[in-house]
């Protein structure tokens, strides 16, 4: 296969290592290799960066290595013309691999005849968002399990608050559960606690909270709470400082929550 670019560089990332190929066409045509190991501490990656530079490499690709890629390449980002982050299985699928060459030389081999091709690597400012907003996503997912868990714990208990109200946990809800857990058992009183269209159905809750709610009850609701309360914070701190970074972006809100059924909160929160 006709070999395409001169001067590459393969980098076989590890948690503790890079291995380093560079493979240089030479004015005469020849091939020159030449092989170097740095750790990924901040001062071997620039030295690994000083070698690639000494090289003359001017594409270096790597492969896309659990999050391990994530500090070699930013440590590259923007001193070669081009930085390519591969994909592993589209690297390891390239036919003709010799056994007797490295994954670092191999890379390099493949990416000088044009055999892969770059993933997208997002610029940094979308990659900080794109890490806020999947980490307030993991916080959303956390939440809605431990409403979950409120739940398992109410119908361990004979509580069938859900069989009347719509959600285990809405305001009126919520009170009713502190309640019981500050020690009211008398399904009466806690039905009265309900609020809005919900005291349509007070006599409906009343069976419902006639069960046999104990102490560890009490105490697991108590936690999931006091979990819940903690997990609203933190989706509140996300969703201020994601607002905060995508004000450079609202144009591209604007535009993306014009497509029917995509609201605002869709276009900022999932969008990245």
């Amino acid at each position: 296969m006709k070999q395409i670019r001169d001067k590459v560089a393969g980098l076989d990332v590890h948690r503790d290592t890079v291995v380093a190929c560079a493979r240089i066409v030479e004015p005469d045509r020849s091939v020159s290799v030449t092989k170097a190991s740095f750790s990924t501490t901040s001062r071997g990656l620039g030295e690994l960066a000083s070698w690639l530079g000494d090289s003359g490499a001017s594409t270096v690709a790597m492969e896309a290595t659990g999050v391990y890629w994530k500090p070699v390449y930013y440590a590259l980002e923007g001193l070669f013309a081009e930085l390519w982050l591969c994909n592993a299985a589209h690297v390891k699928n390239v036919p003709g691999r010799k056994s007797d060459l490295s994954d670092a030389e191999w890379l390099a081999d493949v990416a000088a005849h044009g055999m892969v091709r770059p993933s997208f690597v997002p610029p940094p400012e979308i990659r900080e968002v794109r890490e806020l907003t999947r980490y307030r996503k993991a916080q959303v997912d956390a939440r809605g399990k431990e409403i979950q868990r409120l739940e398992k714990t109410l119908q361990d208990a004979g509580i069938k608050l859900t069989s009347v109200a719509s959600t285990v946990w809405s305001q009126s809800s919520r009170a009713m559960v502190e309640a019981m857990i500050a020690g009211e058992r008398d399904p009466k009183v806690l039905a009265q606690m309900a609020k809005s269209r919900l005291r349509a159905k007070i006599p409906a809750l009343e069976e419902a909270f006639s069960g046999h709610f104990g102490d560890h009850h009490a105490f697991l609701c108590r936690e999931i709470i006091g979990h819940l309360d903690h997990l609203d914070a933190s989706i509140a701190s996300l969703n201020g400082e994601i607002a905060r970074r995508l004000v450079p972006f609202e144009a591209a809100v604007t535009i993306l929550s014009s497509i029917p059924g995509v609201s605002r909160t869709t276009a900022r929160w999932e969008s990245t």
